[in-house]
């Protein structure tokens, strides 16, 4: 096992090599129209460049519903055009070889603000703003490639039967595969990023995790026997796929939508296959090489996305089998999104539980799975149960008669048992993880709750909470609520869940936590000539005094 000892592990400098272009690739081209430097990272100057990229789908070759009645050029190919945003080292050759496709959510990079959050400053998702700078030091290259209609996407269209015009939306799929596929083979001068890609890795967020797992049940992820991503982080897709071979009328996606009040019933979302190792079965089918997969969940996730589906698929209870290719976290207690500040829309405090680190890890640990063949952690997954009436779970839909949706098992404080259990939840000052109301509305649905604790057995007795106190919990105080974080901290280190830099911010954190007082110190005094050592006994709140003559 290996023993991190921070982020910046991968080497930033590597032996790269030419990869043939293929005759499909010289058909696509690839324009910058701007560059800007963002800085320095491990003395290795970065830039970000933004452009644009056009494709030529060949309608007999492609897996495209309507493809066929889009206007063709005149070598008979239907071209499209997509925005894009790269992020990389000025010299490509001084990356880590690994490119990171990030697909946006509603037009919206998510990589930044999942990789490179600091822990009480969220990067809001669609912010390219550096933050803490992991993914940079690490020596990642990063390709925003939009893939939605109205969100820079500009798909081939046709005209209906009924004189309607109609986008042919699963190019979106296209253009994620054909970019990915230019980046790394493309050896012209034309390519920012000629030789340097030695492997490609995609990220996902709920829309988006759901467009990696459609991209991949239909087919996009081989290109004449070889494959285009190599590996997929999807996070908070839970059990949804994205409804993009139907071909919509605009001006928004036909893939915009999910199941939600008053709709639970919405279909093309909570589709079969539900388990991804049934989607890997469907490109073993097609003779289709298979990538290396983790999967993310939240815990707000299994109360309004179904996730448990990914789990148990559309027919009982019974756990399935993930298979090699698969790793499976959940995040214990968290929200589906990454808030602080309460709206005024939302009944209660939004989730309070910082998710970047564990996603940095498993970032890193994809990574080092691909490109050194390291074996990641273990799946960690909550333990389970069937929903209680009043909970306000998305239970199963009436379509998936013979589906049982599933939800976490709590502590008697409501706390998530198992999964990846932060600091937060394993050391805690409150309850996290339920959804916030009303479910009507989407925003203070996902945001989750965080409820705290009383400070004292008086406080939370007036307030009829049966939840322990922070002073019946830690009558040590601050010292024991430190150490407990601490232990908490390197057991996940150890197991390669959280990197060594995360758990050092983890445990500052914790250390200037306002809501204790700092324990007094007394280490040493003299009297009558001799000296005394008194430490502090968290367990009786009390200083323990040895001395002799000195």
């Amino acid at each position: 096992m290996n023993r991190f000892i921070g982020w910046a592990l991968l080497p930033l400098t590597m032996t790269v090599s030419a990869w043939s272009t293929g005759a499909s690739a010289e058909l696509n081209t690839l324009t910058v129209t701007n560059t800007t430097p963002i800085g320095s990272y491990k003395a290795v100057p970065y830039v970000r460049m933004e452009g644009f990229f056009t494709g030529q789908l060949d309608p007999g070759a492609e897996n495209i519903p309507d493809l066929d009645k889009a206007a063709r050029g005149t070598n008979g190919r239907v071209p499209y055009k997509t925005r894009f945003i790269l992020i990389a080292p000025k010299d490509p050759r001084q990356s880590n070889g690994t490119l990171l496709m990030d697909i946006p959510n509603r037009g919206l990079p998510i990589s930044h603000a999942f990789y490179n959050s600091p822990r009480t400053r969220p990067l809001k998702v669609g912010s390219l703003d550096p933050g803490v700078g992991f993914l940079e030091e690490q020596g990642f290259m990063i390709a925003a490639a939009q893939w939605e209609l109205g969100q820079g996407m500009e798909t081939p269209t046709f005209t209906d039967a009924e004189g309607k015009t109609r986008y042919v939306e699963a190019t979106g799929f296209a253009a994620v595969r054909d970019l990915a596929q230019y980046l790394r083979d493309h050896t012209g001068p034309e390519n920012p990023l000629s030789g340097a890609v030695r492997r490609t890795l995609a990220v996902g967020y709920s829309q988006t995790a759901r467009f990696l797992k459609s991209f991949m049940l239909n087919g996009f992820n081989t290109v004449r026997g070889q494959q285009v991503i190599n590996g997929f982080h999807l996070v908070g897709g839970a059990a949804g796929q994205l409804p993009l071979m139907a071909s919509g009328t605009g001006p928004g996606s036909v893939a915009s939508s999910t199941p939600a009040p008053p709709n639970l019933e919405h279909r093309g979302v909570h589709e079969a296959p539900f388990p991804y190792a049934e989607v890997l079965a469907k490109m073993q089918s097609r003779n289709e090489p298979l990538p290396r997969i983790m999967v993310t969940h939240f815990t707000t996730d299994y109360l309004g996305g179904r996730a448990s589906l990914t789990r148990t698929g559309a027919q009982g209870v019974a756990e399935l089998a993930l298979g090699p290719e698969i790793r499976m976290y959940d995040i214990a207690g968290a929200a589906h999104l990454n808030l602080r500040e309460r709206s005024p829309d939302c009944a209660e405090l939004p989730g309070q539980l910082d998710w970047s680190p564990p996603l940095r890890a498993q970032i890193y640990g994809l990574n080092r799975w691909l490109a050194h063949g390291d074996e990641p952690p273990t799946t960690a997954v909550m333990p389970l149960r069937k929903p209680e009436a009043d909970e306000g779970v998305f239970i199963e839909p009436r379509y998936l008669p013979n589906a049982t949706v599933l939800v976490p098992q709590t502590t008697a404080d409501g706390n998530p048992i198992g999964g990846i259990q932060l600091p937060d939840v394993a050391v805690p000052l409150g309850t996290h993880g339920r959804q916030n109301s009303p479910l009507t509305n989407s925003v203070c649905r996902l945001a989750g709750t965080y409820k705290a604790f009383a400070n004292s057995k008086a406080e939370r007795e007036a307030k009829n909470d049966a939840r322990q106190s922070l002073e019946e919990r830690y009558p040590g105080g601050l010292a024991q609520y430190v150490g407990a974080v601490r232990e908490a901290s390197d057991k996940l280190v150890a197991a390669r869940l959280l990197l060594p830099n995360d758990a050092a911010v983890i445990v500052n954190a914790a250390a200037d936590d306002k809501l204790f007082s700092p324990t007094p110190t007394l280490p040493i005094f003299r009297s009558r000539g001799n000296l005394y050592n008194c430490p502090y006994d968290a367990t009786t709140g009390q200083f323990q005094c040895i001395g002799g003559n000195k």
